[in-house]
């Protein structure tokens, strides 16, 4: 019996349906899921040399009247500096380096090669990162020299993409950086790792050079934004970007060895008595974003950077306990931030994830139960 012969008398017919209708029906399906990809090019490879040019050019405009986020500045940063604090010519970097912190399908065997850059466009009074992102330290790189590093992080570390923390504020100099990086002979995917604090302007620059967008939505309340992030427009801005991230790469897409290389994964970090909006923000991404966004609920938070310090006088009547309860005026007089000041408990971040499946979200970060990748 050939194989066809024995394919086809393998086929349970169904009733009513003649067997070259099923034949052809079956040989029409596919097991891989639109997200699974056989191969993948980076994006900043498939630009024309005339788009690359453009990107430099505005590039260099955006530095000498800086629209990269909300805040507007406004200034030239050849000559002075915005609420970020760093000017054109170079970027300040914290650290370079394999990173396995990162999310399975990103850090791979190999490490995420990140960039951590000092300096930001928040002011979060939780910051995780506060070292890094709210005080200037590192060390200056031109655009080229952080191409090159780029180049150190393939070949040597053979990382598996370059991660770029905390860019909203550089992103020309990010720009130049990929376009130098790609002339080298840079073959990674570029991940925008960002608080989400992006103007459409920053996501229209970075749009055919970011292969994987990773944006934070930290909070959903304005006056939660204004206290906790010192930003009066946060929700909103955070809104209106990761529509753009995704109108730009789409769902996260992955390569057979379960590693990250196209999409856009969305996190959000569940805080003490804020799991309420947690819950709005995933409601949100799935009726607005996608149902098949991949999003991570993390429960890393814990007291950093103001929260918990002695407070530096005068009361701030909003100062809750945990539970919501009214703090006395003995805790209020103790230390800044005392509601958020202890460990989120994993019961809220249970909470925040059921909201999520309840909304239709279904493709999450979390240990794979195979003890390999989840894809």
């Amino acid at each position: 019996m050939t194989f066809s012969a024995f394919y086809r008398s393998s086929l349970r017919p169904l009733s009513g349906v003649p067997l070259r209708t099923q034949l052809n029906t079956r040989r029409a399906l596919h097991l891989a899921p639109p997200w699974l990809l056989d191969d993948y090019i980076p994006r900043y490879h498939l630009i024309s040399s005339l788009d690359a040019a453009k990107k430099r050019s505005l590039a260099y405009a955006h530095l000498r009247e800086c629209n990269l986020c909300p805040r507007l500045c406004g200034v030239n940063r050849y000559k002075t500096t915005g609420v970020c604090l760093i000017g054109a010519e170079k970027v300040k970097v914290n650290t370079i380096a394999p990173h396995f912190g990162e999310e399975p399908c990103l850090q791979g065997h190999n490490g995420s090669g990140s960039v951590f850059f000092s300096g930001c466009n928040l002011r979060c009074v939780f910051c995780q990162n506060h070292d890094i992102a709210h005080q200037r330290n590192g060390f200056d790189l031109t655009p080229e020299e952080l191409a090159g590093w780029y180049m150190k992080l393939q070949e040597v570390g053979r990382c598996h993409n370059i991660n770029l923390v905390t860019p909203e504020h550089v992103v020309p100099q990010v720009v130049l950086s990929i376009l130098h990086a790609r002339e080298l002979g840079l073959r990674l995917p570029i991940v925008y790792n960002t608080s989400s604090f992006d103007s459409l302007e920053s996501l229209e620059l970075l749009d055919g050079l970011v292969d994987i967008y990773l944006p934070d939505f930290k909070v959903w309340s304005d006056k939660t934004s204004k206290r906790l992030l010192k930003a009066d427009n946060y929700t909103a801005t955070a809104m209106e970007s990761i529509k753009a991230m995704h109108a730009q790469v789409g769902d996260l897409c992955f390569t057979g060895d379960g590693i990250a290389k196209k999409g856009v994964l969305v996190r959000h970090l569940v805080m003490p008595g804020k799991e309420d909006e947690g819950k709005e923000i995933v409601r949100w991404l799935a009726e607005n974003v996608s149902k098949d966004i991949m999003v991570h609920i993390m429960e890393q938070y814990f007291p950093r950077a103001h929260v918990g310090k002695p407070r530096r006088g005068g009361k701030d009547p909003e100062v809750v306990e945990p539970g919501g309860v009214p703090a006395t005026e003995g805790a209020k007089t103790q230390v800044r931030y005392a509601d958020i000041n202890r460990p989120v408990d994993l019961k809220e971040v249970a909470s925040v994830t059921q909201a999520a499946k309840d909304a239709g979200l279904w493709r999450f970060v979390e240990a794979a139960r195979h003890g390999g990748f989840n894809i």
